[in-house]
């Protein structure tokens, strides 16, 4: 597996962001129009691709908010790649890049159907934080955050 660095801007990130949001539509259903709007990749400044050979099979990004947070977005893993740690390896890049610039922590959301993720994150040491905004009074976000 190689990781990579790179923008919002890169094709493979936008396909596999594409597939992130047709599977989050699945499962969010009509809650799909609320979270899409925090979830607009012109705002990202960090984007980490994970490729199997030539092939991007997993990716993650990063926003800067708050002071001294990044916040974790825009995680995907391609299906048929789960469970073999591509995902741990987004986060531990993203955590890294975030450090390099000065982040104290890292914060992220993420949806209570979502249960492979809210597993992935606690077993990365993340621990659950109170809501948020814009996730206030979402009964369906949970909120993380991880010191770096």
């Amino acid at each position: 597996m190689k990781i990579l660095r790179t923008t919002t801007d890169n094709t493979d990130f936008r396909q596999l962001v594409a597939k992130l949001d047709s599977y989050l539509a699945k499962i969010d259903g009509e809650e799909t129009v609320f979270y899409s709007q925090f979830n607009k990749i012109e705002f990202l400044e960090h984007v980490i691709l994970v490729f199997d050979e030539d092939r991007a099979v997993g990716c993650g990004a990063l926003k800067p908010v708050f002071s001294e947070k990044m916040e974790i977005k825009r995680m995907y893993t391609e299906p048929e790649f789960r469970g073999r740690g591509v995902a741990s390896q987004v986060v531990g890049a993203l955590e890294l890049w975030a450090k390099e610039t000065g982040a104290k922590s890292c914060i992220l959301e993420t949806g209570r159907r979502q249960k492979e993720a809210v597993s992935l994150y606690r077993k990365l040491g993340y621990q659950e934080i109170p809501n948020y905004e814009p996730y206030v009074g979402v009964a369906n976000s949970i909120c993380f955050e991880k010191v770096l």
